[in-house]
């Protein structure tokens, strides 16, 4: 599952703040609340790029459906934050 490794590292990034000028760094956003699973990687870049786009009642909106308390998902990973991708 190769999308479950690329999201884990995500995760990892975002939490240690790997990019210091990013959104996630900028705005101090650590928590996963939302994951759509994607088998392409075109598809889920596709995605990505249309949700960037939409208002943000519409993400809160998106993600309350699923996850109504905004729990983190990634919290019961077992993530090794001594490596990281490179």
């Amino acid at each position: 599952m190769a999308y479950r490794i690329i999201i884990e590292e995500r995760v990892k990034e975002y939490r240690l703040k790997v990019y210091p000028k990013s959104f996630t760094a900028k705005y101090n956003c650590d928590k996963l609340v939302y994951l759509e699973e994607y088998d392409n990687g075109l598809e889920a870049s596709n995605r990505e790029r249309s949700l960037k786009k939409w208002k943000r009642e519409w993400k809160i909106k998106l993600i309350e459906e699923v996850n109504p308390s905004w729990m983190d998902i990634s919290l019961n990973w077992n993530l090794n934050y001594n490596k990281l991708r490179e």
